[in-house]
């Protein structure tokens, strides 16, 4: 009993610990996206406590649901409007992260993500559907509690959703990596010059997206350089780089979001950064699947030739013959016309001896020695008989 209880304590006290853990990680990502805040100081176009929320579902399960809804509370509670108001929006907010967790694994969702159906149920399922919760309870609380008109619900929820989803697309996979990776083994220094160099090259795009100059296309070749080289490990921070450049740079008023209206401005970022977690995602997915099959087909050809190498050494085995495949016996066919009539010595079969010591044959086979023919033989005709001349 008393094992049992410690035993139960100790799995109370791990849970109670993660459940902090998870408070304390939606709050301070709350925080940091509340930064690039676009509508009242509430809505951003980026809302990472969502992609947070989501991957602690799919590696804890759903039993730290309170630590979303306390991180929730805890980020909401400062921007009101009022308690009615912050009950619908943290209860917006927690169903969002679950019913995104239930959708993925009703489709067999993966934490590697090495899979292009990973991928897409990311994608679809836990960014774009299960967000709509949580931006469309979160609008329409603004609205109803008239601490937002009504006239600006669509912009409300359009950010909202898009900042939900965003935040799915390009925080979900970090967490994702971040709590899989390890130290690598044997790396060559030419890989850590590679990662040193795009590292750079991530530098060199952001401090360009962020000036004047609208060249926000620059960050593709880098998505699809990390996906290629090191597959979701490097994919997943790059669109996450990228995606907060283009908020910087929305936020600034600069590049291709200079004068121009909001909506329009939320429109052009937001499809720029799914584009580009749909890129990095996309890739990288069809990446692992190709190394995958690659895998396999060298363990298949490996296995085969081992089993060469083998069968060339012991030699073949025989095949045993089975019941359908030993020979039947049947009735013994006739020879041909033109051979041989007369019975060989070592032949078993039985003829009548002839009526004289004389040198012709004896009479011909018996009745019972007489046998049908097969379909593709025809039996042999009676031996000839020479006249007697006396």
């Amino acid at each position: 009993m008393t094992v049992a209880r410690r035993g139960g304590l100790r799995r109370g006290g791990v849970a109670a610990l993660e459940i902090c853990a998870v408070a304390a990680l939606y709050y301070g990502s709350a925080e940091l996206g509340l930064l690039q805040q676009l509508v009242r100081s509430q809505v951003t176009p980026l809302w990472p406590p969502t992609g947070i929320a989501v991957a602690a579902l799919l590696l804890r399960g759903p039993r730290i649901w309170p630590g979303i809804t306390l991180g929730a509370l805890l980020a909401n509670l400062s921007l009101g409007p009022s308690y009615a108001a912050l009950f619908l929006i943290v209860v917006g907010n927690t169903l969002a992260p679950l019913c995104s967790y239930a959708l993925l694994r009703r489709a067999g969702f993966r934490l590697e993500l090495d899979r292009l159906h990973d991928a897409l149920a990311l994608i679809f399922l836990g960014a774009f559907t299960g967000t709509l919760v949580s931006a469309t309870a979160g609008s329409g609380t603004l609205v109803l509690t008239n601490a937002l008109g009504s006239d600006r619900f669509w912009t409300t929820w359009w950010v909202w959703w898009t900042g939900d989803a965003m935040g799915v697309l390009v925080v979900t996979p970090v967490v994702l990596v971040l709590c899989r990776a390890r130290l690598p083994r044997r790396v060559t220094p030419i890989r850590w010059a590679e990662v040193l160099l795009l590292l750079a090259a991530t530098a060199c795009v952001g401090f360009i997206d962020t000036s004047s100059t609208p060249l926000l296309f620059l960050g593709f070749p880098l998505l699809i350089w990390a996906a290629f080289r090191f597959r979701l490990a490097g994919a997943a921070p790059v669109a996450l780089a990228v995606s907060i450049f283009a908020i910087i740079a929305a936020n600034h008023g600069s590049g291709p979001f200079a004068r121009h209206g909001m909506l329009t401005d939320m429109v052009t970022l937001q499809a720029y950064n799914g584009s580009s977690a749909l890129t990095a995602l996309l890739v990288a997915a069809a990446v692992s699947e190709r190394d995958r099959s690659q895998k396999e087909i060298a363990r298949a050809c490996g296995h085969l030739a081992e089993l060469v190498s083998r069968l060339s050494i012991t030699g073949t085995q025989p095949i045993p013959p089975t019941a359908d495949s030993r020979p039947r016996r049947g009735p013994r066919l006739a020879p041909d016309a033109d051979s041989d009539s007369r019975p060989r010595p070592d032949s078993g079969s039985a003829r009548s001896p002839g009526p004289g010591p004389g040198p012709g044959p004896g009479p011909g086979p018996g009745p019972e020695e007489r046998h049908h023919s097969r379909s593709t033989y025809r039996p042999a005709p009676p031996p000839h008989r020479p006249t007697d001349p006396g």
